[in-house]
C-alpha cells in the first residue's frame, strides 16, 4: 500500500464519501446541510477535513454554487462507486443471513427469453444459493450501472459498449429477426413476396432507432429503398407486444427468433415465414475487470454459458 492509500484508508470516513456526493448534486453547503440534518460550519468543517486529506481542493466556490475541480470529480466517481460497494456488501450481508450464500444484482435486455433466464436462475440458487435481483433495461442503460458498481454483470449487446477498457465481454449466443404478427395478418403476407415500401406505410411495434435492433430495422427498410416505418409505439416490452397484436390485426414488429417462439404461445402471434439476411448483434455477456475474482460471479458465469449451449442446441 503506498502512502497516499494509507492516508486514505487511515482519515477518509464513509460519511465523508456521502457529503461529496451530495456536495455535487446540490453544489450548496447550506443545502447539504439541510438534507443531511447538520449544521453549516459542521458540513463546511467536515469539507476541509476532505480536502485535507486530499492535499487540494474539491470543489471552486463560485457565485453559481460549488463546482467540482479535476481532482474532485474524480473524487466523486470513486466515492459513488464505494458507497455502491457499501450498498452491495450490506445487500450480501442481509442474503447471508438468510441462509444464502451470495446475492448478484444481474441486468438483462428485454430480448433475452426466460428459456435463458429462469434455468439460470433457478439453478444459481439450487446448486449455490445465490440469489438475484435482476434488472431489465436497454444496454446502454444497463452498462450505465455496471460501470457504477450498481449492477455486477450485464447479458446484453456488446455492440453499444463504450469505454470498454473496464469492462470485459464474453459472446453468449446469435439472434436472428423474425417478422411477428397477428395470425391473420401473417397469413395475408405470407402469401406474397416481401414489399418493403407497403410494410413502411403499416402499424408498427418497434424499439427506439436508438437502440442496436431499431437501428438495424431502419437500415433494413433503407436497403430495400424503403422509408423506415414510423411506429406506432416504441417499446420493448413483449407484455405490451402481446397485448397490442392479440386485439389488432394491422400491428408488425420485428423481434429475436426465440422471443417470437415464446410471444407466440398463446396462438395470437405468429412469425411470417420470411427469410432476412441479416442478423441481430449477439448476446454478451459484460462484467467489469476485477482485480480479484468473486465466486458468486463465476458461478453465475458458469452456468449462464451451460444453458446458453442448451438453448443452442434446441
Amino acid at each position: 500500500m503506498t502512502a497516499s492509500a494509507a492516508r486514505l484508508v487511515s482519515r477518509l470516513k464513509l460519511r465523508h464519501l456521502a457529503l461529496l456526493i451530495h456536495i455535487a448534486e446540490r453544489e450548496s453547503l447550506t443545502r447539504v446541510a439541510e438534507e443531511m440534518g447538520i449544521s453549516q460550519p459542521a458540513a463546511t468543517k467536515a469539507l476541509a477535513e476532505i480536502e485535507d486529506v486530499f492535499g487540494a481542493p474539491l470543489f471552486l466556490r463560485t457565485s453559481r454554487g460549488l463546482r467540482p475541480t479535476p481532482l474532485g470529480e474524480r473524487a466523486i466517481v470513486r466515492a459513488r462507486h464505494m458507497l455502491q460497494d457499501v450498498d452491495r456488501w450490506a445487500g450480501e450481508m442481509e442474503a447471508v443471513r438468510g441462509g444464502h450464500t451470495a446475492h448478484l444484482h444481474v441486468g438483462a435486455v428485454p430480448y433475452i427469453s426466460a428459456r435463458v433466464l429462469v434455468p439460470l436462475i433457478e439453478r444459481l440458487y439450487e446448486r449455490h444459493r445465490i440469489t438475484i435481483s435482476l434488472q431489465r433495461a436497454t444496454t446502454d442503460q444497463l452498462l450505465d450501472g455496471l460501470r457504477a458498481h450498481a449492477l455486477d454483470c450485464v447479458i446484453g449487446r456488446a455492440a453499444v459498449m463504450k469505454g470498454m477498457d473496464a469492462l470485459q465481454h464474453e459472446v453468449l449466443y446469435p439472434q436472428r429477426p423474425a417478422l411477428i404478427a397477428n395470425r391473420r395478418l401473417a397469413r395475408a403476407l405470407a402469401r406474397r413476396p416481401p414489399d418493403w415500401a407497403a410494410l413502411a406505410e403499416m402499424n408498427w411495434i418497434l424499439p427506439s432507432p436508438l437502440t442496436p435492433i431499431g437501428n438495424m430495422v431502419s437500415e433494413l427498410f433503407a436497403r430495400a429503398g424503403a422509408r423506415p416505418p414510423a411506429p406506432m409505439i416504441e417499446t420493448y416490452s413483449m407484455d405490451v407486444i402481446a397485448g397490442l397484436m392479440a386485439h389488432h390485426d394491422s400491428l408488425l414488429s420485428i423481434v429475436p427468433e426465440e422471443i417470437a417462439t415464446d410471444l407466440g404461445r398463446d396462438g395470437n402471434i405468429t412469425i411470417v415465414p420470411w427469410t432476412f439476411d441479416w442478423t441481430l448483434p449477439p448476446v454478451s455477456l459484460i462484467r467489469r475487470r476485477r482485480e480479484f475474482t468473486l465466486q458468486a460471479e463465476e458461478s453465475l458465469v458458469r452456468i449462464l454459458r451451460e444453458v446458453c449451449a442448451e438453448t443452442a442446441a434446441g
